[in-house]
């Protein structure tokens, strides 16, 4: 799927729309130095993300399967708190999870893939469905947000690729 092409909609007899994103970026540096960005240094995301202005990690110990994580969001001013859990964590391929509290319902997964030429190609696929008030602008922020997840994996690139970071844990 080439970049650009990111939303799709699955409209349900219940009238709920399920809303999925993918997205991929290809990152000159090894998949073990994105990973560690992305999935081992988590709660410094926002140096790379926009709307999002803090992340907590909820458990202790190293990140792994069943790690939780609240982010502090803020769309279109706004301001909303979400929570994922961790479900699967094969490092350096794949890190996925679901949306446990917050306005979103679904699931997001991170996959790696590591090119001839050394670099990674990172995917990023997510369903979700908005609730509470953000289901009634959902119209409305669907495409915004998923814009900003493109720009997002773009702000990743060039962050990855200028050094910033940390680099992976042996």
């Amino acid at each position: 799927m080439r970049a650009g092409r990111a939303v799709s909609r699955d409209t349900r007899c219940d009238d709920r729309t399920v809303a999925k994103i993918r997205e991929l970026v290809e990152i000159k540096a090894p998949p073990e130095r994105v990973w560690a960005v992305v999935a081992e240094d988590v709660t410094n995301a926002p140096k790379w993300t926009s709307n999002l202005e803090k992340v907590e990690k909820l458990d202790d110990g190293p990140p792994g399967k069943g790690t939780r994580y609240r982010y502090h969001l803020d769309i279109a001013g706004h301001k909303e708190r979400l929570e994922v859990e961790q479900a699967t964590y094969t490092k350096p391929k794949k890190c996925a999870g679901a949306f446990i509290k917050g306005p979103l319902k679904g699931t997001w997964s991170y996959t790696y893939k590591q090119l001839d030429d050394g670099s990674t190609r990172l995917v990023y696929e997510m369903d979700y469905e908005l609730t509470g008030l953000l289901r009634f602008a959902g119209g409305l922020l669907g495409p915004q947000y998923a814009e900003g997840i493109r720009r997002n994996m773009q702000s990743l690139k060039r962050y990855v690729e200028s050094g910033k970071g940390p680099k992976p844990k042996k």
